[in-house]
């Protein structure tokens, strides 16, 4: 039994129903069309969950990554977006213990503008790519990578462009934390760096390479700027990638 507002008692049995009315002369957006096709088939007890993680994959959940947060959810997925979440919280945690050695208690922020996601239109089951995130943003080895992209064409066919971008992200973010990097921001013109705690692994092997590379400048505040002429999303990532190689080998050199 269940009280409505009136304070009338009715049976829990009886059928509710809503109806939705939408303006006559006013066309639907797309995901309009899609919130409402994900209400059609939700009509189950206890789909709210399920409703709140369409809902996000619909529209993105705001404004996220980056120093000045830049970035939406819809690019990159829940999933991944709990996993830097998590990253987040512990890199917080770890300003006030610095004992803290976990590997995976920092993540570092990447921005080169490249979209990087898993396109609805490639893998349309949403339970099935929120895993695939989970996945993709741990496989930061090279083989686990490759492992992945042979995976997903067997099972879905060729690769589109952002999932490939997404991949390659993953890659720098690996060669990030081989360098101690905390941040790297790649625009048209060049790239800034910086590094975690102002630090790194060979500072005196960094000092010798950067006079070898006219392009290379260490700035007085501890970052390194790299002047380069980028000016699509996939350049950047690229170039993203070769200076994240160089720091890495340089850092091992140590």
């Amino acid at each position: 039994w269940a009280i409505t507002p009136s304070g009338r008692n009715v049976s829990a049995k009886t059928r509710a129903f809503a109806y939705l009315t939408t303006p006559q002369h006013k066309t639907l957006s797309i995901a309009s069309e899609k919130r409402l096709k994900v209400l059609q088939s939700l009509d189950n007890l206890g789909a709210g969950f399920q409703l709140a993680s369409h809902d996000l994959d619909i529209r993105g959940g705001g404004n996220l990554l980056g120093h000045e947060q830049s970035g939406h959810i819809r690019e990159i997925g829940v999933e991944l977006y709990q996993q830097m979440l998590e990253d987040a919280v512990a890199e917080l945690r770890e300003k006030s213990d610095r004992s803290l050695t976990d590997a995976r208690a920092w993540s570092p922020q990447i921005n080169t503008g490249a979209a990087v996601m898993l396109p609805e239109s490639y893998i349309p089951d949403l339970n099935i790519r929120l895993a695939l995130y989970r996945r993709v943003s741990e496989a930061e080895k090279m083989e686990d990578r490759e492992a992945l992209a042979s995976e997903l064409i067997d099972r879905f066919g060729p690769i589109p462009e952002a999932a490939e971008q997404l991949l390659k992200v993953v890659g720098v973010k690996g060669l990030c934390r081989e360098a101690n990097v905390a941040k790297l921001d790649v625009g048209p013109k060049g790239a800034v760096i910086g590094f975690r705690n102002d630090s790194f692994a060979n500072p005196m092997g960094l000092v010798r390479f950067i006079p070898t590379r006219p392009d290379w400048k260490l700035r007085p505040d501890q970052k390194l700027l790299v002047r380069g002429d980028w000016p699509d999303a996939a350049q950047r990532l690229a170039a993203a990638e070769k200076i994240m190689k160089e720091l890495a080998r340089l850092a091992k050199e140590s």
